[in-house]
């Protein structure tokens, strides 16, 4: 499936609910059944690939390492960059999640007059990077007043500091701007860059495709095409007490948006997405590079019968003695 394909393959994600409750009235469906059934896929499969990670065995020590490892006492040790310890690791963990360490210190490589390869620092998909998350996981917490009743306070306050901006009388969510900016570069850099498009599957361009459409369309509900807000606290709050009903008086543009969420939390169990959990789980990142102060035993190994040489001495002393060599016990 190309780049194209992927593109056709979105229009249809969103002509499909625009359709539907369009066209047959289909709110029921697409309010009610279909996010059920995306939220069982996205709780099922989260479970079933942890479960699977977890009883993953790991037989030798491979942590991904960077810098000098802990040895002779007057040799100092990148103790962050090469964790000897497990608090050493938690900090590398920590920082890997919230700042995205090692996406900071990434190059990049090109060919600049001629045969010289030249490396260069590659800060803007770092910065891409940590604004779409942290932008993202904020658009989640603050959706959460759909769900929550009464609206927890630390949530009013998160919603009164990401609005802060003003325009046209009301407030401007600045993480939705941020999540835009940020997912359409990351989107852009996929299409326009040549060595970046040739190493693109169609599992990179479709969860930014959905993506983009979800924002899109939130911002289009928040700013320019205003949605009934009663009826999606109604909606929100009978799905969370699993006492659903869809509201007729909701546009087709939000059941668009409601669908592609949908779409978005069933493919993530089973896409690339599921990164989030298995950065944890990550041998490579969550052990400590302690292999030669602690014997790391693999765990497929099976036990096998080891012949000593006490045992080989008891079965051939006599033969040992007499051809001179010389035997433990007489």
């Amino acid at each position: 499936m190309s780049m194209g394909a992927t593109i056709l393959l979105f229009a249809a994600l969103c002509a499909i609910p625009w359709i539907g409750v369009t066209l047959f009235g289909m709110h029921t469906l697409f309010g009610v059944v279909i996010p059920y059934i995306a939220w069982a896929l996205f709780v099922g499969g989260v479970v079933c690939r942890v479960l699977y990670w977890v009883k993953a065995p790991v037989p030798f020590c491979i942590p991904t390492t960077c810098g000098q490892q802990r040895s002779l006492s007057w040799i100092k040790p990148a103790r962050i960059d090469n964790p000897f310890t497990d608090g050493a690791v938690f900090i590398r963990m920590l920082l890997e999640v919230l700042c995205f360490r090692s996406l900071f210190r990434n190059t990049r490589s090109e060919l600049m007059g001629g045969p010289r390869l030249t490396y260069y620092m590659e800060k803007w998909l770092w910065l891409a990077a940590l604004a779409f998350h942290w932008s993202f996981l904020v658009v989640v917490l603050r959706h959460l007043r759909f769900f929550l009743e009464p609206t927890p306070a630390w949530l009013v306050i998160l919603q009164y500091l990401d609005g802060f901006f003003e325009y046209s009388l009301q407030a401007v969510f600045a993480s939705g701007v941020v999540i835009l900016l940020s997912v359409t570069y990351l989107f852009l850099r996929r299409v326009m860059l040549p060595d970046i498009r040739y190493i693109s599957l169609p599992a990179d361009y479709f969860p930014l495709l959905v993506i983009e459409g979800i924002v899109v369309t939130g911002l289009l509900m928040r700013y320019f095409i205003r949605v009934d807000i009663i009826a999606v606290k109604q909606l929100a709050l009978g799905l969370a007490t699993f006492h659903p009903a869809a509201p007729t008086a909701l546009s087709s543009l939000f059941y668009i948006h409601l669908f592609l969420l949908c779409v978005l939390i069933s493919y993530f169990p089973f896409s690339k997405l599921m990164h989030m959990g298995g950065v944890f789980l990550s041998p490579t990142r969550n052990m400590a590079n302690n292999s030669r102060a602690v014997r790391h035993v693999n765990p497929w190994d099976y036990p096998v019968h080891v012949h000593t040489y006490a045992e080989y001495e008891d079965e051939f002393r006599d033969k040992m003695k007499g051809a001179g060599l010389p035997v433990d016990k007489e």
